[in-house]
């Protein structure tokens, strides 16, 4: 399989930063990395240029950052609220996707939010507080929540029902260990 060397013109994840020389399959750089003009050829006059190429790339990752940091900033500590029909056991009919968590985003901060950089390991398809955190770029996170209720209640009654779930739970654990207790005083006697 024939190699070439290229020199990085932008960051690509999988390979490296801009201003770095790879070895690359030639099929993958002739038909991917060039024409999406994310490297050159890596000759004697290429070569000259990575310095300049390097510097110019730093200066754009520190922006980046910079914008992400300020746009974390502004997303950390949002609150949406979604207003849905449920079911008497507390389920949605239908879900709320991370495209419906986007879009209320996007609308609250005033700037485009990207839903896949939204962690969010399923749809939301339950009346409850969410923690939802959105990666900007790899090493900027930022964390909101999220509140799904039924039509017709406000923030506070999410925050009572989890406070109820909590107290449940808390219950079904108390129970269990005075059954595991009450288990081990009959197995001793």
């Amino acid at each position: 399989m024939a190699r070439m060397k290229v020199l990085l013109v932008e960051d690509v994840p999988s390979l490296g930063l801009a201003g770095e020389v790879h070895t690359v399959a030639s099929g993958y750089a002739r038909n991917y990395l060039i024409p999406r003009r994310e490297v050159i050829l890596a000759t004697k006059g290429a070569l000259k240029q990575a310095a300049e190429i390097r510097q110019t790339a730093m200066r754009k990752r520190a922006q980046e950052r910079s914008n992400a940091d300020a746009q974390a900033n502004i997303l950390s500590g949002q609150q949406l609220l979604f207003a849905v029909r449920a079911g008497d056991n507390d389920r949605l009919y239908g879900s709320i996707t991370s495209s419906d968590i986007a879009e209320r985003l996007a609308e609250s901060v005033n700037f485009e939010v990207d839903r896949r950089r939204l962690l969010l390991d399923a749809s939301i398809r339950d009346l409850g507080l969410y923690d939802v955190t959105i990666r900007l770029i790899p090493e900027v996170e930022a964390t909101f929540s999220v509140a799904v209720v039924r039509e017709g209640e406000t923030w506070a009654d999410a925050e009572q029902r989890e406070r109820e779930r909590d107290i449940a739970a808390q219950a079904e654990i108390e129970a269990k260990a005075a059954a595991e207790l009450q288990d081990d005083a009959a197995d001793a006697e």
